[in-house]
């Protein structure tokens, strides 16, 4: 992607991400969320859900993922604003779309938008910026 290319309404491709216990798991796990919600499914069922589900940090992770596979290595979030829906339970699939909302200056403002078959599971406004001469 390069920053002046990229216009208000910009699509960006579309990610299917299918959700299966062990990634829900391992991505609590990697993010240190030890709550018994995301790898318990009877202590889940206790507190209410039909299973264990995905942690807000590993949806943040995966909003992450899919902003920087399409800008690749030469630019950086400044800033990820999210809300949470529906969970995402193993044997969902989450499809996370996105769509460019503001280019101001130097960043990009991309509304992300992550779906599985109960709704929303997630929006967000991510801000990009390019990275400039040596800043790694």
């Amino acid at each position: 992607m390069t920053f002046p290319d990229c216009a208000v309404g910009t699509p960006l491709p579309v990610l299917d991400l299918p959700l299966d216990r062990t990634l829900i798991v391992a991505t609590a796990i990697a993010s240190q969320d030890f709550e018994d919600v995301h790898h318990d499914p009877g202590r889940a069922e206790e507190r209410g859900t039909p299973d264990i589900f995905m942690s807000i940090n590993s949806t943040n992770g995966f909003v992450d993922r899919y902003i920087t596979d399409w800008t690749g290595p030469r630019a950086r979030i400044v800033r990820v604003a999210l809300r949470l829906g529906v969970p995402n339970f193993p044997g969902d699939t989450m499809r996370l779309s996105g769509e460019v909302t503001d280019v101001t200056g130097g960043s990009v403002t991309v509304r992300v938008t992550g779906r599985n078959s109960r709704g929303t599971h997630v929006t967000a406004d991510v801000v990009v910026a390019p990275i400039q001469g040596g800043e790694r």
